[in-house]
């Protein structure tokens, strides 16, 4: 049983039509060229034995005792090569689907944060399988967020099949497109992949219209775990696509300069894409980033800064020129509370991403640096979101002839009372959270803030957003899948 989200709205997209380049084609060619030179000179090391010998097999120079694997040059570039020019991504609400080509940008929750800001009490605590649920409903009700990460851990379950949980949880009140990124090893995600198929309605199914995604990120610098590569494996031979996102942290786990951690970065993304292209060739992935830098004070990764910026959109540059889908770290504040500074962050990296034609803004609803999900700061991003659909979409009145509206007004006339002016107005953006209410109004409503508003909002779809997307068959059938994997100890689950 399903219901659409409120009003029935299809998810919103960002027009990409617009491109800045925040590298010039010779410094594009000399990252290439440098992290080419990276991967062959200096390699990965992949905690794979298995994995390894196969790479070998291809061609690749493999140092077992070092679980080192380089990949001379051309190897890099005829894996790529293989690789998907576009990506589905399938959803099981009827509408829903998106089509990853370049054209069109499209916002997801972010993820994976380990603590909620209580919806009643507005305290921070530890997150719960509960908590999934609870943001996956706001997001299914949400036109602007296309699809849905995990917004955070559900700790109150066995670490060991908390991925299984998870998608448990999502697949219960989202019919929107589900981006695995908690299923990092190989038990995992042959349990992930059983559960998605359940959904999809089995193996032709689910590799026909995947329903569901992944990522794999490196563990910076240059390591792929052996968990890592071997899910990346599972879900490609699946036909659900993998990406490869990394995470690398200026001045702790990456160079000091944001063009050396951009380097360093790319051969980790490639690395991941070419280990999952020669073994599963042709099999559909994607490149992703989230790099930052370390704050100077704390030592803390620092997000939200101007480096992240530019990160950001080389990011998605070397995507574009490797014709690769890009998922890209937007949104992520790091803010404690959605306050002047989580709007000032996320307005500009939401503008960052979109400029530099991202495909995936990952994504909504997280604080703190990624550690903190606030239902309120869902609802802003979206609204920044929504923003920037306008902001940059495409504009058909700029080639309306209005003179006859000039002439009918006149020198000193007023457009209020034009009948153009009531068939077009409609068009201006409205926001639904920023306020625009005359002074006494707001003061004597409290003086409200955005964040306020947010709050109200949630509250209202809430009380009128009842989605349901699973049977009581299909229910009981992936209860089952998580009960046995917890009685076999996660299947062998490594955690």
């Amino acid at each position: 049983m399903t219901h659409a989200p409120l009003g029935g709205e299809t998810p919103r997209s960002l027009p990409l039509r617009y491109r800045f380049d925040v590298l010039s084609g010779a410094e594009l060619d000399d990252v290439h060229a440098r992290t080419t030179e990276l991967l062959h000179r200096i390699g990965v090391e992949v905690g794979s034995l298995e994995v390894l010998e196969r790479l070998a097999e291809h061609g690749a120079e493999v140092d077992s005792e070092e679980r080192r694997v380089r990949f001379a040059p051309e190897m890099v570039e005829s894996a790529v090569a293989r690789a998907p020019r576009r990506i589905a991504l399938a959803a099981r609400a009827p509408g829903w689907d998106l089509e990853i080509d370049g054209e069109r940008g499209f916002l997801g929750l972010d993820g994976c944060g380990a603590e909620f800001i209580d919806p009643e009490s507005g305290a921070r605590r530890p997150s719960t399988k509960a908590d999934v649920a609870t943001i996956t409903r706001l997001a299914d009700a949400l036109p602007q967020i296309a699809f849905v990460w995990q917004p955070v851990a559900a700790r109150d379950v066995s670490p060991e099949v908390q991925p299984l949980h998870e998608l448990h949880a999502q697949l219960a009140v989202t019919g929107k497109h589900i981006q695995m990124m908690t299923a990092t090893s190989k038990e995992t995600a042959e349990g992930v992949v059983e559960i998605a198929r359940l959904a999809a309605g089995g193996e032709a199914a689910l590799r026909e219209r995947p329903i569901v995604s992944n990522f794999q990120c490196s563990t910076s610098p240059l390591v792929y775990d052996g968990g890592a590569v071997e899910a990346a494996l599972i879900f490609g031979e699946a036909g659900v696509p993998c990406g490869f996102v990394v995470m690398p942290i200026a001045c702790a786990t990456g160079p000091a300069t944001w063009g050396g951690t951009l380097v360093q970065s790319n051969a980790e993304a490639l690395a991941g894409i070419v280990i999952l292209e020669t073994l599963v060739p042709g099999a559909p992935t994607f490149y992703g980033s989230c790099a930052t830098v370390m704050d100077l004070r704390s030592g803390a990764a620092a997000c939200g800064g101007p480096e992240d910026l530019l990160l950001q959109m080389a990011s998605a540059q070397l995507a574009r020129r490797y014709e690769l889908p890009s998922s890209i770290g937007t949104f992520a504040t790091g803010a404690k509370t959605p306050d002047w500074q989580a709007g000032l962050e996320n307005g500009l990296s939401g503008l960052a991403s979109a400029l530099a034609g991202t495909d995936m803004l990952c994504g909504a609803g997280l604080l703190y640096g990624a550690r903190v999900c606030s239902l309120e700061q869902v609802m802003l991003d979206a609204e920044i979101f929504e923003l920037l659909c306008y902001l940059l979409g495409e504009r058909a009145d700029t080639k309306e002839d209005v003179l006859d509206v000039l002439e009918a007004a006149g020198p000193g006339g007023e457009f209020l009372s034009q009948r153009h002016t009531l068939d077009t107005m409609r068009r201006l953006w409205l926001p639904r959270l920023f306020d625009r209410s005359e002074w006494s109004e707001w003061e004597s409503a409290g003086s409200p803030g955005p964040r306020e508003a947010a709050r109200a909002r949630v509250s209202e779809i809430f009380d009128g957003h009842r989605a349901e997307y699973m049977d009581e068959e299909v229910d009981a059938e992936i209860r089952a899948v998580i009960e046995r994997y917890e009685e076999e100890g996660g299947g062998g689950l490594d955690g």
